[in-house]
């Protein structure tokens, strides 16, 4: 599978994931997010940037739902709640967020 993108094919797994980690960028984060129809706003990148730091920065750390609640919390200086998470990415903050930040698909069970 692959998703067309600035003139080229970019390989993502048989869920959309992308299979080479180093093909990601914000213009693809945003065309990704185009094709969910979700148009990235500032909390948006604050939750994927937030998804990515934990991989990158913490062991591959792929946060669930309670921890993201969390973390926006913090982030934001507002009480989060997992609504508000998935009025942003409503198939599911930590996976369709995850796929849209460009990391491997979560093999974790559940949100919370």
């Amino acid at each position: 599978m692959g998703i067309e993108f600035d003139g080229k094919t970019i390989e993502t797994t048989a869920s959309g994931y992308l299979v080479d980690r180093e093909d990601w960028s914000r213009e693809l984060a945003q065309h990704m997010a185009a094709q969910d129809q979700i148009e990235l706003t500032d909390k948006h990148w604050d939750l994927i940037d937030y998804l990515r730091e934990e991989f990158f920065e913490n062991n591959e750390s792929t946060p669930n739902t309670r921890t993201i609640i969390k973390a926006m919390s913090d982030r934001w200086g507002e009480k989060v709640d997992q609504k508000t998470l998935y009025d942003l990415f409503p198939l599911d903050p930590s996976k369709q967020g995850g796929r849209i930040a460009g990391l491997p698909e979560s093999r974790r069970k559940g949100g919370y």
